[in-house]
């Protein structure tokens, strides 16, 4: 199966943190398993935002792209495709609330977690975690 972002419609595949055609982007991936989505990523010395520690607005950005795969899978599901296999819906954010319960280690790999609370017709909520190191 090929990973949710893989499958937007090219129109909509520029976005900075998940576009495969945005050449300067994260390229978040996030691969649907189960009724969630899983993605990992290992940010760069360039997100730093002081000495060993990652800068939470990449933390957000992860976020944000990962969760609007989530709940495109969530969609997908509702609506009898298979995320990962037939083209992805795309969604927007309508709130990003993150707590960030402690510093993110720069150098370990992140693995992101999410998966979908609330499906309605026009509205996904999605929970997720952002867990470093060991994925505790």
């Amino acid at each position: 199966m090929a990973m949710l972002q893989d499958l937007y419609p090219d129109d909509f595949s520029h976005c900075y943190g998940c576009g495969r055609l945005n050449a300067h982007g994260l390229h978040v991936k996030s691969e649907w398993r189960d009724g969630e989505a899983v993605a990992r990523f290992r940010p760069a010395e360039y997100h730093m935002a002081l000495p060993g520690f990652v800068y939470g607005g990449l933390i957000a950005s992860l976020a944000d792209c990962h969760a609007m795969a989530t709940a495109a899978g969530a969609s997908m599901v509702q609506a009898g495709a298979v995320p990962g296999r037939d083209p992805t819906p795309r969604f927007v954010t309508a709130s990003l609330h993150v707590d960030f319960l402690r510093p993110t280690p720069l150098g370990p790999e992140l693995l992101l977690r999410s998966r979908p609370v609330d499906v309605g017709e026009r509205k996904i909520v999605v929970e997720m975690s952002v867990l470093a190191a060991d994925f505790e």
